[in-house]
């Protein structure tokens, strides 16, 4: 049935620390194979923290925040097959229609039938404006393929961060896990805050062998610990001393120091995974060691809607208590105030009428 509104509140980035619900139209069925979703939890990615508080620089330009969505349907396109009206659904962060060949591949960051980098709350990164979780109502374009059921025992919350920062951590881990069963795994930790402690959880859950974590935060540190890891504080610094190496490693700390640590921990002919390009241009990357080791270096944006049932059954099926990883739980209203708080991971939960 149609949302019965032609306008609602949005969350809106105005620029660093600086935020506004504004009023702006809503969201309307414009063809058979599109949804609308009120969405009732968004966690914050980690990449929002930086985004809030300016330490990602973007231009001061008015956009949709809010990325990771779980919500209910309130309205879909005569050929829907997939979603009805009062599902609980996971709204993918990334624009991807299913049926493209990147899509069928399941390259879903890479879909072709939209601007590159499309996304929920990044209005910035593909130049459209697809909407964010913190509004009322958010369009979705391609329901079948993006849009997935929520099991009755998996919270709100912890369907939202399956949207992507726990499937972020998953990914990094569970192909490595894979091809070497029973590995131990070094996470090196840091400003990619729930993703390394979420990539904790799922080596843990998937049979890795030891689990070590690295951070400079106590707080963090403390969570890892709680998850199962061997947590160990860290400040990374140039030509830290090796005293270890794993065949599979994560860079979650966004640090350069804390990367060329995290490559050079790798052993042998083993596996780091990168979570984010934020250090940007660098110098001191030990190319040659890593050549003469052997070393697979991924980056990459996480392919969301092709991890997440994976995940979601981890969470279903209670290998995974993502719910250990959240931290803070607020209402919508709040937004304001707490979006830049430091804390690792923070729920919005939609206000009760």
């Amino acid at each position: 049935m149609p949302i019965g509104t032609t306008t609602m509140q949005q969350f809106t980035f105005l620029g660093p620390h600086n935020f506004e619900w504004r009023e702006v139209p809503a969201p309307q069925i414009e063809n058979d194979r599109q949804a609308i979703v009120r969405p009732l939890a968004v966690t914050r990615c980690d990449l929002d923290l930086y985004i809030a508080n300016g330490v990602i620089k973007l231009k001061n330009k008015p956009f949709a925040f809010g990325h990771e969505i779980a919500g209910e349907v309130v309205d879909v396109g005569d050929n829907v097959k997939g979603a009805r009206p009062g599902d609980r659904v996971i709204v993918p962060f990334q624009i991807s229609c299913g049926s493209c060949e990147n899509c069928r591949r399941g390259l879903t960051n890479a879909c072709s039938s939209v601007p590159a980098y499309s996304a929920y709350g990044l209005a910035q990164s593909s130049g459209r404006e697809w909407g964010g979780g913190l509004s009322d109502y958010i369009l979705v374009p391609f329901a079948d393929a993006m849009l997935v059921k929520i099991p009755d025992n998996v919270s709100l919350p912890v369907a939202a961060a399956i949207s992507d920062n726990a499937s972020d951590g998953y990914r990094t881990v569970a192909s490595p896990l894979k091809d070497r069963p029973g590995a131990d795994v070094l996470v090196v930790g840091g400003l990619a805050q729930s993703v390394g402690l979420f990539a904790v959880q799922a080596a843990r859950a998937l049979g890795a062998g030891r689990v070590v974590y690295l951070d400079f935060d106590v707080d963090r540190l403390s969570q890892a610990r709680a998850v199962g890891a061997e947590a160990v504080m860290t400040r990374y610094e140039a030509n830290m001393p090796i005293t270890e190496q794993f065949p599979i490693t994560v860079d979650a700390s966004n640090i350069p120091d804390g990367l060329i640590h995290a490559l050079k921990s790798t052993a042998p002919c083993g596996t780091c995974t990168g979570v984010s390009a934020g250090v940007q241009m660098m110098n001191g990357l030990p190319l040659f060691e890593l050549y003469m080791k052997g070393i697979t270096y991924n980056i990459s944006r996480v392919h969301a809607r092709t991890e997440i049932e994976a995940v979601l059954d981890c969470a279903s099926c209670g290998q995974i208590s993502h719910q250990d990883v959240i931290t803070t739980n607020v209402p919508f209203s709040m937004a304001t105030e707490v979006i830049a708080d430091p804390d690792s991971k923070i729920v919005f939960v939609r206000d009760e009428k």
